[in-house]
């Protein structure tokens, strides 16, 4: 025993550990540097913010001399530019569209995983292919549907697209974490007297607390920016999210950059925050949820 460890330190040449050594550097190089190449973007915009038009056009890349706030305060006190209107108006769609998507998600994926029924595999497949379908291909489907209904430019409209095309990935990662959850525990429940109900909402829905704020994160950060069915199906100024209300810094032969960066900063702070706060319950949910039982 002795000498077989002896010889398998030995193997372990000066030679091989130079070359680990070099292809643990390089690696990490890599990763630096496309570290760096998600990070300057947003650095970017954050110091090209503080400077003024001319001095932004004049030096695109280059650090600001005298950094200023004016754009900043020209968004938030010029009432043409509808920003918190706006911001308001993307949290009430998104809050609702979440609500509806992690409730329908959680209660779909779990008669997916636990009922058989004939239909069972076939309704699966049928939510799955729902990640499949580009959003693009039924625009003017939706248009036109929304139009004669006449629920296009309302309040409530994006709440519906927004909502269908949530459903497939939450009732998918739903699903795959019910799995893992043993079927014992719910027996158990079951003998003790707990009824279905209780059983669902008391015990089974805070166990998969990880895996719906995972699909709630990644929800929001698509309800936030989505940009397609609001710009079809939404007309009135007083309606419009924040996508649409980042286009109006954009002129047809000039644009104001450092404003519009500036309004692009404002409008990501939730979303962004609120990613950093749930960093870990994201990762949590997709690990738990990427094997089946």
């Amino acid at each position: 025993m002795i000498e077989s460890g002896k010889k398998a330190k030995s193997a372990v040449t000066p030679g091989k550990r130079v070359q680990h050594g070099v292809c643990a550097v390089l690696i990490n190089l890599v990763l630096i540097i496309f570290s760096a190449s998600c990070i300057f973007p947003i650095i970017w915009m954050l110091y090209s913010s503080l400077k003024e038009k001319k001095v932004f056009n004049a030096d695109i890349i280059g650090l600001p001399k005298n950094p200023t706030l004016i754009n900043y305060i020209r968004i938030l006190t010029n009432k043409d530019y509808h920003l918190a209107e706006s911001m308001w108006n993307s949290v009430r769609t998104t809050g609702i569209s979440i609500v509806a998507i992690v409730l329908f998600s959680f209660i779909v994926g779990y008669i997916l995983a636990r009922v058989r029924f004939k239909m069972n595999r076939a309704l699966y497949v049928m939510f799955l292919m729902g990640m499949l379908i580009p959003i693009h291909s039924l625009l003017v489907p939706i248009y036109v549907v929304f139009r004669r209904c006449g629920m296009s430019n309302q309040w409530y409209t994006l709440l519906f697209p927004y909502i269908a095309f949530g459903l497939p990935m939450g009732i998918f990662l739903v699903e795959g974490f019910v799995r893992t959850i043993p079927v014992a525990l719910e027996e158990a429940a079951a003998i003790d007297g707990s009824s279905f109900s209780y059983t669902l909402w008391h015990i089974i829905f805070p166990i998969c607390k990880p895996i719906l704020t995972t699909v709630a994160i990644i929800q929001i950060f698509g309800c936030w920016n989505e940009f397609s069915f609001a710009l079809v199906l939404i007309k009135d100024v007083s309606l419009q999210t924040v996508p649409l209300a980042l286009t109006q810094f954009k002129g047809q032969f000039a644009s104001d950059y450092p404003k519009q960066m500036a309004a692009m900063l404002i409008t990501m702070a939730p979303v962004v925050i609120l990613y950093f706060a749930f960093s870990r319950e994201i990762i949590k949910g997709m690990v738990a949820g990427a094997v089946k039982g």
